[in-house]
């Protein structure tokens, strides 16, 4: 980038999808605030960026915690001055139970994380964005597949997803008078450290357990920087990028 490096948080940014984006922007020229409950994992991630790092910074973030949530953007503000980018990505798969044996606490979880998390960075990044000048940004919100189809016993996550849909949608009309683009990526088995077993055997829908194809995290974060890059007058709305053979569409 020629122009002044853009200014972004990822949240998430301790392991999986979320390293791999912030280690992409990094490695082109963003400047980023690393979100994460772990704060060794948010500082595992950056010496990964090796002669990038000095553009990161870690941030601990409870994204369940609203006030942790504006202490997060309140920073980047006070740094900064303004934000680009939010990958909005932090997040929690389901235990693996079923549907009535799972918790009050359990729900709550998921709940909290998922849902309630990603709708609080929204509001801390419109309340930026509508004030920065020049006003607006981008909102990048982490979906999933199941945000179309469920697995088995993964009902807390493939609802919370199906609310981020709602999320991304409402975001993208109100954000609009403000110049906030805002979309919505869609991953389907993407290999990371907690998605690896699905190379080994997962639940299917017909109860059988049956290994599944993987991709390279990193063509997530290529497309999460495609995104990212695109100006405020263009917008990617839904993005889904999966394993080609995985068993998403069809029949089983």
């Amino acid at each position: 980038m020629s122009e002044a490096k853009k200014i972004a948080i990822v949240t998430g940014a301790g392991s999986g999808i979320g390293r791999a984006v912030a280690l992409e922007f990094l490695r082109n020229e963003y400047q980023v605030t690393l979100a994460g409950r772990r704060e060794d994992a948010l500082l595992e991630t950056i010496s990964l960026a090796e002669a990038f790092k000095t553009n990161a910074s870690a941030v601990p973030t409870d994204v369940a915690d609203p006030n942790a949530v504006r202490a997060l953007f309140d920073g980047v503000e006070k740094k900064h001055g303004r934000i680009d980018v939010l990958f909005n990505n932090a997040g929690m798969n389901a235990p693996p139970v079923n549907l009535e044996d799972l918790t009050d606490e359990q729900w709550t979880t998921i709940v909290n994380i998922n849902f309630n998390g990603m709708f609080y960075c929204i509001r801390e990044a419109f309340k930026m964005m509508k004030k920065q000048s020049p006003m607006g940004g981008r909102i990048i919100n982490n979906g999933s597949i199941s945000a179309h189809a469920p697995r088995p016993n993964s009902i807390p996550y493939t609802a919370t997803k199906h609310a981020v849909t709602g999320l991304t949608k409402s975001a993208s009309l109100d954000g609009r008078k403000y110049d906030i683009a805002c979309s919505q990526i869609d991953i389907g088995n993407a290999m990371t450290e907690l998605a690896a077993k699905m190379a080994t055997g997962v639940p299917q829908a017909d109860g059988t357990i049956k290994a599944e194809s993987m991709m390279n995290v990193n063509e997530v974060a290529t497309a999460a920087l495609y995104m990212a890059n695109l100006p405020l007058d263009t917008n990617v709305q839904f993005m889904t990028i999966m394993a080609t053979k995985m068993p998403f569409v069809g029949r089983g």
